[in-house]
């Protein structure tokens, strides 16, 4: 029996998408991508949003059989919608991922995590056999930080202690981020708090650094990994 409701159904994305046109051009290059019986992670944010709506109307036209595992529960929902199925890490790992970035340096690391979603990000990252990052050219840096800060999720009861051993790292203007349509700070998916830690520079073992600290969830650090990035 399924559920008698209109949620899902009238579920849209959530904020203003900024330079669509460019994100739906590299959307559709990820849809090109899907072969039939592939297990695909599905990252979130906007463009990965624009990505899974081209892949599921691959998959209706040419009754492709394919699995999703989502990183987030607003993409885990937008699966549900358009019809995708969807599987867990517990029964399969991703043959590939599409995910998008708010920085990407000429080495490929990365700032992710504007979302909150950067724990399930890294996991999914992590368990892929090949990942693609779509991103548009305004995400381009020279330098990780240039217009982002570095989030971090933290265990909450460890808030202060994570913010003095940032601080040690070189971290400054740290901040509690904020929710949007609650009161309060931000709570992750995981039950946890984010905050977002500027620093001036961004040397290749700040990533361990900041896993380190007791506390510290994840950050949205994403260094080292064999990505394939794909601009609009």
């Amino acid at each position: 029996m399924n559920w008698q409701s209109n949620i899902i159904e009238n579920l849209a994305w959530s904020g203003t998408i900024i330079n669509r046109e460019a994100k739906q051009k590299v959307a559709l290059k990820i849809a090109e991508k899907v072969r039939d019986g592939d297990v695909i992670g599905v990252g979130s944010g906007s463009t990965s949003f624009l990505a899974l709506v081209a892949i599921a109307d691959r998959v209706k036209a040419e009754k492709l059989n394919i699995k999703a595992i989502a990183t987030s529960i607003e993409l885990s929902m937008a699966c549900s919608k358009l019809g995708v199925p969807l599987t867990t890490l517990f029964e399969n790992r991703p043959d590939w991922l599409f995910d998008g970035a708010d920085e990407v340096d000429p080495k490929r690391s990365l700032i992710k995590g504007r979302g909150g979603a950067m724990f399930k990000e890294k996991l999914m990252m992590a368990s892929s056999l090949k990942s693609y990052i779509i991103i548009d050219e305004t995400k381009l840096v020279d330098k990780l930080c240039t217009n982002f800060p570095v989030p971090i999720e933290v265990f909450p009861q460890a808030l202060l202690h994570v913010e003095e051993q940032l601080i040690k790292l070189g971290a400054h203007d740290i901040t509690l981020r904020p929710a949007k349509g609650k009161d309060g700070p931000v709570i992750t998916e995981n039950g946890n708090l984010i905050v977002d830690a500027k620093f001036d520079e961004i040397p290749d073992d700040l990533e361990i650094k900041i896993k380190s600290i007791t506390g510290v969830i994840e950050s949205g650090l994403f260094m080292g990994f064999d990505v394939e990035v794909l601009v609009a």
